[in-house]
């Protein structure tokens, strides 16, 4: 079969470009397509603009799928340092925020052009506009056809992302491509997503839109501390976008105030120190006035008195009540505002170690289109480098 390419990159995203910059470094002819006017538009919306494109503690426990174990080859064999060293290499500086999160000092432009530059230097061609309509198995290789060209390839890698964010790039495109070579799909949803409110609770909170607050969110067994945002539709920040990976629709979300807070100590001293004050008072100074307002309204019927008159039963239905916020929980804003699809191509039919699928030799599969979904904080990055990275070295 005679080829354009050696290597077919169906996406330009972090997976794509990673993949198509290290398989160029080991002499392949690599050719990226990209259905956007664009790459990485993805890389340039992240982590507020800024690209959180990576986590100084990568390990599998950060990552859900239905097989845990998937993960770990690739995860081991390229650590977040060595990427860190390529940005280092760059001259692009950066910063470590919260729980081992890092991001660049000025931009995620500088992560795309990073990766654009090393793609020019390694020789690497990138066609835009160029979306896929099919992709046919041939003697030897692929064909990669478009409504009005085609390319021909001896191996092709599929790094074409979820659905999340639409107007972004997210297709279903690269699942579809999956399914035809014989694919499972573990269930699609929405992940790291804001979750809405509906009705009576819609209205008690929705005029707080843009309050954030300390709080630990837990659904079943998993639980994330971080902040709380108010929205016009619901609640977002680090906390609830973390626990939405885990929530499902009809199960409880509890949320604790102040999780850092030994509630029942930290009012044993307020009593005696300042007993005669009011609870509402005192909590205002550890959380935002107006939530500690409409909060003592719906859900404190003590906290207009003195503190020093908490006793007894009434003491520990205050404590339950900081320490459990009864929020009924609707839905979430789904593929929208979500930053990753959770679920994807199903990982028993494709090798952990070169990503190449176990029904179609010559067809690979990267990132976040398959069943491997990481926390927020850098985790879905260092995922798209070392997924790639380890299906390059078989190309």
């Amino acid at each position: 079969m005679s080829a354009e390419a050696d290597v077919l990159i169906i996406g330009g995203g972090a997976a794509g470009l990673f993949c198509a910059i290290e398989a160029a470094r080991r002499g392949r002819r690599v050719t990226v397509l990209e259905r956007a006017d664009r790459v990485g538009k993805k890389i340039l919306m992240s982590g507020g603009g800024r690209c959180n494109f990576t986590n100084r503690e990568v390990g599998p426990q950060h990552y859900l799928s239905a097989n845990p174990h998937f993960c770990k080859s690739a995860l081991a064999r390229y650590r977040p340092e060595a990427f860190i060293a390529r940005v280092d290499a760059h001259g692009i500086g950066w910063h470590e925020k919260e729980l081992g999160q890092l991001f660049c000092n000025e931009s995620s432009k500088q992560i795309v052009r990073m990766l654009t530059d090393e793609c020019a230097e390694a020789g690497v061609r990138i066609l835009c506009n160029w979306s896929v309509e099919s992709l046919t198995a041939l003697e030897g290789g692929f064909e990669v056809r478009s409504s009005s060209a085609s390319l021909r390839a001896s191996r092709v890698v599929v790094a074409s992302g979820g659905l999340s964010v639409p107007t972004l790039g997210g297709s279903d495109i690269g699942y579809r491509l999956a399914q035809q070579f014989g694919h499972r799909l573990q269930p699609l949803r929405a992940g790291l997503v804001p979750l809405t409110l509906s009705g009576r609770p819609l209205e008690q909170w929705q005029d707080l839109a843009g309050v954030s607050l300390p709080v630990e969110a837990r659904s079943g067994r998993m639980a994330f501390r971080n902040a709380l945002l108010i929205t016009h539709r619901g609640i977002s920040g680090p906390a609830v976008l973390q626990i939405s990976n885990y929530w499902q629709p009809g199960e409880p979300l509890t949320l604790r105030l102040c999780p850092e807070l030994d509630w029942p100590a930290w009012l044993a001293e307020q009593k005696a120190a300042q007993g005669e004050r009011e609870l509402r008072s005192l909590l205002a100074e550890v959380l935002p006035r107006r939530f500690v307002q409409r909060y003592a309204e719906l859900h404190l019927p003590a906290a207009g008195e003195p503190v020093k008159r908490l006793q007894g039963a009434r003491l520990q239905e205050t404590v339950s009540r900081l320490q459990q916020w009864p929020l009924v929980i609707s839905g979430t804003e789904g593929y929208r505002t979500a930053e990753v699809t959770l679920g994807g191509i199903a990982t028993d039919e494709i090798s952990s170690t070169h990503f190449e699928s176990r029904r179609q030799p010559g067809l690979h599969f990267i990132g976040e289109l398959l069943d491997v979904t990481g926390w927020l904080g850098g985790y879905n990055f260092q995922w798209a480098w070392a997924s790639a990275h380890a299906c390059a070295q078989a190309l």
